[in-house]
């Protein structure tokens, strides 16, 4: 096992199973979500609707932190590449510091940042574009 899952147990994170209660909690209306209003709150429950996905695929929900103010929020470990950090960024602004962090710590072999836009590899970044629409596919992908 690679050192940057040794510590796991030190950080966790908890999900709502279901993102339509969540929304609920945090008083999104239907009209928040169609006019893309949900303040604060729009990273979290993208995030949330990812670690749903990724559990109903049968994939476990492992998360990364990091020194640096580096975070990494999915892990996914697949038979032929390893341990691959995925990153979920909710709106449109893609950069993604922390796996740039990761990468330079622990150089796996390609990386995912789940967004708004279409699919697509850079391979100088090693990093592979999943839409959060396809999120359901990210087994598939790997």
């Amino acid at each position: 096992m690679n050192n940057h899952v040794n510590n796991i147990n030190e950080t966790f994170k908890t999900y709502y199973s279901d993102v339509g209660i969540f929304n609920r909690i945090v008083n999104n209306d239907v009209k928040d979500i169609l006019l893309d209003d949900m303040k604060i709150y729009k990273g979290i429950i993208t995030e949330n609707y990812v670690a749903n996905q990724l559990k109903s695929n049968g994939l476990d929900l492992l998360y990364w932190k990091g020194s640096r103010e580096a975070e990494v929020d999915f892990l996914i470990t697949t038979s032929n590449d390893g341990i691959i950090p995925i990153e979920v960024k909710a709106n449109d602004n893609t950069q993604s510091k922390s796996l740039k962090v990761y990468d330079e710590l622990y150089h796996p072999k390609y990386m995912i940042r789940i967004s708004t836009k279409d699919f697509g590899y850079n391979p100088e970044t090693k990093i592979k574009s999943v839409p959060l629409y396809a999120t359901f596919l990210i087994k598939d992908l790997c």
